[in-house]
């Protein structure tokens, strides 16, 4: 058809355009289309994750947000590519399209949109895809005031990680907030955020290791053997025990595969960088996503790696 165009389609262009609504039901019934909010769709690559259909959301919603308004929050993230993750116990925030006005009342929500009242400095806001959004450094602090700590901290890491933000920006964002609810539980997260955590999986699993009373690992140590030769980087160790701590996601070994090279290879190069490791005296304890959940078995699997030798 020849009025959609890749990406996002507002109904009042497709009506004025000569699209009826019964062929836009029949697109959608179809799969052709996908509704990211009523009256805005998606044509083409339609994503099928929450955080990827919440970009064409929030362009969706942008103009009717009003003036004034900054997108925010878990927006703003999804805006700035930072990672996102929340326990499927928990109800998602990608639901509503959420926004800031430099305002001290006035918050309001509904069905689709979430509009915070904040003071906004200046240079808090900048310019993504077209649209006004917060800074990283006010979305990451934003989101450690507004999020569950475990949910934030993936948020804080990411960024750090990323090279988005320093440690002493957000620390600044702390100290302008400083009395903005939810402030004080930001600045747990800001202190305990660690851009060495490479991906998700590893944010959650040093959080795992901090509540099951752990000491804390060094997060991507460079092990050597006796005679000097390197043999790879763990994703924790404590030095103290002598202990690998490796979080295996599969994203993982994607990361880990050379020009050319297939999945499998990987997996079999990740196997013998193990036994050299194992055979340098190092103890050695391996997890998994769904065991992140139910941290307990892996806690006590690290204890008996301590105790290895």
């Amino acid at each position: 058809m020849d009025a959609l165009v890749p990406g996002l389609n507002l109904r009042s262009r497709l009506l004025a355009d000569g699209v009826t609504d019964r062929e836009l039901r029949r697109l959608r019934r179809t799969g052709a289309l996908a509704t990211v909010r009523p009256g805005a769709y998606v044509y083409g690559d339609v994503a099928t994750d929450a955080v990827a259909r919440h970009r064409p959301a929030v362009h969706a919603t942008a103009s009717q947000l009003g003036a004034g308004a900054v997108v925010s929050h878990v927006s703003a993230a999804v805006l700035h590519g930072l990672p996102l993750w929340f326990p499927r116990s928990q109800p998602t925030p990608l639901g509503r399209v959420h926004a800031t006005r430099d305002r001290r009342s006035g918050a309001r929500r509904n069905s689709l949109v979430h509009l915070h009242a904040a003071a906004l400095e200046p240079d808090e806001v900048v310019m993504v895809d077209g649209l006004l959004v917060t800074s990283v450094a006010r979305t990451v602090t934003d989101l450690a005031r507004f999020l569950p700590f475990e949910s934030a901290l993936i948020v804080a890491d990411g960024a750090l990680h990323r090279g988005l933000v320093t440690p002493a920006a957000l620390l600044e964002g702390i100290e302008r907030g400083a009395h903005r609810r939810g402030n004080t539980a930001a600045r747990r997260v800001v202190a305990f955020a660690d851009g060495r955590a490479e991906s998700v999986g590893e944010t959650r699993s040093r959080l795992a290791i901090h509540r099951a009373g752990l000491p804390p690992p060094t997060l991507q140590h460079e092990v050597r053997s006796a005679g000097g030769r390197r043999l790879g980087r763990t994703d924790f160790y404590w030095e103290e025990f002598t202990t690998v701590g490796e979080f295996d996601g599969r994203v993982k070994y994607g990361r880990l595969l050379r020009p050319g090279q297939e999945p499998g290879d990987a997996v079999f190069d990740e196997k013998v960088r193990e036994d050299a490791m194992r055979a340098e005296g190092l103890g050695m304890a391996r997890w998994t996503w769904p065991e992140l959940q139910a941290f307990g078995p892996v806690s006590d699997r690290i204890r008996r790696a301590f105790v290895h030798g």
